[in-house]
């Protein structure tokens, strides 16, 4: 005699397959995420700036791809777009703008390596653990219509987590002004620096010139 409660427990974990039997799709979630994953390591490791940055185009771009076998397409395009589309040629701008050596640079190694790891193996730890933790009995039909439309998504951030779009907006708009501020502010020192070298060299010219009428 089986118990009540137990038949639709039953039904309802039959009803998802089990890790020993995952789908095509997750067989590929799980290869894009090593591959993904590759990409990070060698971004953050390799000494070659322009390496580092396309690099993390092929990082951006899995998780894109990650996105859109989630059936969230709203916010893989967003991927697409903002990330790979933005940032990565803002920072390949910064580059060249910089004249950052092409080759292997020296100066783009730290001695704290190590202490560095150790901080990224525990943030990832809480991560996986806060994700696991949340998400332990959710279930994405990943065969199903996709669940990240933008009617869904819009929908869901700006009802639930407006407060805290808001407060991310302002912040990057502070590190916009504060960027400013300093490049403003490194361009004037160097200004007066430039000014104040011919009044130096005149000066030392004239002292010269004295000690050799002397």
């Amino acid at each position: 005699m089986t118990h009540p409660i137990a038949s639709p427990l039953a039904a309802a974990v039959a009803d998802h397959p089990g890790f020993l039997s995952p789908t095509g799709v997750e067989i590929a979630f799980v290869l894009v995420g090593l591959a993904t994953l590759g990409a990070a390591v060698i971004t953050v490791t390799t000494r070659q700036l322009v390496h580092a940055a396309l690099w993390l185009v092929v990082a951006l771009g899995g998780l894109a791809v990650e996105y859109l076998l989630l059936t969230a397409e709203f916010i893989a395009w967003v991927q697409v777009l903002i990330y790979v589309g933005s940032i990565v040629v803002l920072l390949l701008f910064g580059l060249m703008l910089t004249r950052a050596p092409i080759g292997r640079s020296p100066d783009a190694d730290s001695g704290n390596r190590w202490v560095a790891l150790g901080v990224a193996l525990a943030s990832a730890a809480a991560l996986v653990w806060v994700v696991v933790d949340a998400f332990r009995t959710t279930w994405i039909d990943l065969e199903g219509p996709a669940q990240g439309s933008t009617a869904v998504t819009g929908a869901f951030l700006f009802r639930n987590w407006v407060l805290p779009f808001e407060a991310l907006s302002v912040l990057l708009l502070a590190a916009l002004v504060g960027a400013i501020v300093l490049s403003r502010k490194h361009d004037t020192d160097t200004a007066v620096r430039s000014a104040s070298a011919p009044a130096a060299r005149r000066q030392q010219d004239s002292g010269k010139g004295k000690e050799g009428q002397s």
